[in-house]
């Protein structure tokens, strides 16, 4: 597993998490089907909550890192009454909030009196990986004081016993890497529904630089460029008949459909390695008139594809 993104613990909740059909959560008369599904993660320091927590986050959840157990029930007590904009919350418990750690027990006996049913995800690793964890970013262990990472390793594995033992997912990390970690989270929580990917399609020029963000680049130069053509010059891309022109060169609508076609096969695999966030890069000389164009009719593509598109014209009207 990757020590610099399991390093800093984060709780997460599970989407098996269910709500009692008891009394509302006060006597302020909440709709028991407002009440939000809870899941709780914690669990050793570098053992990956953070990426967990990320995996949620990325799902949907409403994700609190680090909130002192005992605001846990006004936090479900206000996604209740957000009216569903808050169904899911997944709330990070660890050492960090060690000051209030002995109050978890205490909150969630408060949340089952609410007849509020939530989940304890906890994340586990050996003693070894943990080590290499830390010392790889070179940072103590938050309970070693003045002793060793493995004497903080020892007194939090002893302070997180109990909750170890209520927990209703443990996962151990020792072996995973991050990749393996999300596909755990998203086997839990993401249900029968393949995990969305959500795309930016960014429109550039060369002559200003590559975008440092880009994922995936593709280069538009291989076309007429449209800044030789007098009457076309002023207009950019989003203009119908500059983007006609660049689509009736030989080569264009080919390139489109083929490129699309790619980015199907490429979404598959990135969703299959949790990643959810993908930056396409369509480049041209100025960032005006090909790459604008194409940048439209690729989104308007992963749109109908059903892929959260957003285009961004970087270097649109610098020229």
């Amino acid at each position: 597993m990757n020590v610099n993104e399991h390093q800093e613990p984060q709780d997460q909740g599970a989407d098996d998490a269910q709500v009692n059909t008891g009394p509302a959560l006060d006597a302020g008369g909440v709709p028991e089907a407002a009440i939000p599904e809870l899941v709780i993660i914690s669990g050793m320091s570098g053992a990956g909550r953070s990426t967990a927590a990320k995996c949620l986050e990325d799902l949907g959840w409403f994700v609190v890192d680090n909130l002192p157990p005992a605001l846990i029930p006004t936090m479900v007590e206000l996604g209740a009454r957000s009216q569903g904009n808050v169904a899911r919350i997944a709330v990070v418990v660890d050492v960090r909030g060690r000051r209030f750690f002995d109050n978890l027990r205490e909150s969630l006996a408060d949340l089952a009196a609410k007849h509020v049913t939530r989940r304890i995800v906890f994340l586990e690793s050996s003693d070894d990986a943990l080590v290499r964890r830390f010392e790889s970013v070179r940072r103590p262990h938050p309970l070693q004081g003045d002793g060793r990472i493995v004497d903080g390793i020892d007194a939090e594995r002893e302070l997180l016993r109990e909750l170890r033992g209520d927990a209703d997912l443990v996962i151990d990390t020792s072996s995973l890497n991050v990749h393996e970690l999300r596909a755990k989270m998203d086997a839990q929580f993401a249900g029968e529904e393949e995990p969305e990917l959500r795309a930016t399609v960014m429109s550039f020029g060369f002559k200003y630089g590559l975008p440092v963000d880009a994922d995936l680049v593709a280069d538009m130069r291989f076309l007429p460029n449209p800044h030789w053509v007098p009457e076309l010059r002023p207009f950019t891309g989003l203009n119908e008949e500059v983007s006609a022109y660049i689509f009736n060169q030989p080569g264009a609508k080919e390139f489109l459909d083929r490129y699309a076609e790619l980015l199907r096969l490429v979404a598959a695999g990135y969703r299959r390695e949790g990643k959810r966030y993908v930056t396409i890069a369509i480049g041209c000389t100025g960032g005006k008139h090909r790459s604008v164009a194409t940048s439209e009719k690729l989104a308007a593509r992963l749109a109908a594809e059903g892929v959260e598109t957003v285009v961004v014209h970087r270097d649109m009207g610098r020229e």
